[in-house]
């Protein structure tokens, strides 16, 4: 079995690969391969709201034995959506994929189970967040000189997690360089505390991997 997970950025995809190097490690031992992806360059959330649901129509039809999994930010509300819940982001994902198949004459429940969606409440930095220990260590802090939501997955649309992290990292006298940074912090972390610490959208999705066997 294949899992091709798109995320929306390199940073995204280092910093998945990093901390959940263990998992797909495990994963592969027991014959499902996990490989992260990222969107097309541009707007890489519309890519994946609009574009990978159709495209992957066509994916799924061609390769039974490939599960797609497409995981953007919440962050920003985008045009289309009202509410920015992360249950309206990812009903509005499916929603494209299930017209992609209807237009292409295409009634199969198995392909709707091989299309999953998940997302970052707000976006990846909320891991970072989560990984408070190791953040100490790479701001070589023994207490943080910036206040934030403790429950991780409730920061809000105007102050994000990236933004929080950003904001973190000026106030200790370095700047945040998401492509390295993320991916450094994260390597350290254990994925099952990550997980427990950001139970809404991320322990779903780490639940999801964990628990795919591959097809007898």
């Amino acid at each position: 079995m294949r899992i091709s997970v798109i995320v929306e950025g390199p940073s995204d995809q280092a910093a998945l690969t990093a901390l959940l190097g263990p998992l797909i490690h495990q994963k592969a031992a027991e014959g499902v391969y996990v490989h992260f992806m990222t969107a097309r360059s541009g707007d890489r959330k519309r890519h994946l709201m609009e574009h990978v649901p159709n495209e992957a129509a066509d994916w799924l039809r061609e390769d039974h034995a490939r599960h797609m999994i497409v995981i953007p930010d919440l962050y920003p509300l985008k045009s289309g959506l009202v509410s920015g819940t992360p249950e309206e982001l990812v009903e509005y994902i499916k929603g494209n994929f299930k017209k992609a198949l209807a237009r292409r004459g295409v009634d199969d429940i198995r392909l709707l189970e091989r299309f999953s969606v998940f997302c970052f409440k707000h976006d990846l930095e909320v891991l970072v967040l989560a990984a408070r220990e190791q953040l100490a260590e790479q701001l070589e802090a023994s207490g943080f000189k910036l206040e934030w939501n403790d429950t991780v997955e409730d920061q809000n649309h105007n102050r994000p997690p990236k933004r929080v992290v950003m904001e973190l990292f000026e106030a200790h006298g370095r700047k945040y360089r998401e492509t390295r940074d993320a991916a450094r912090i994260l390597d350290g972390a254990d994925y099952r505390t990550i997980a427990e610490r950001c139970p809404q959208c991320f322990k779903p999705f780490v639940d999801f991997l964990t628990s795919l066997r591959p097809a007898p």
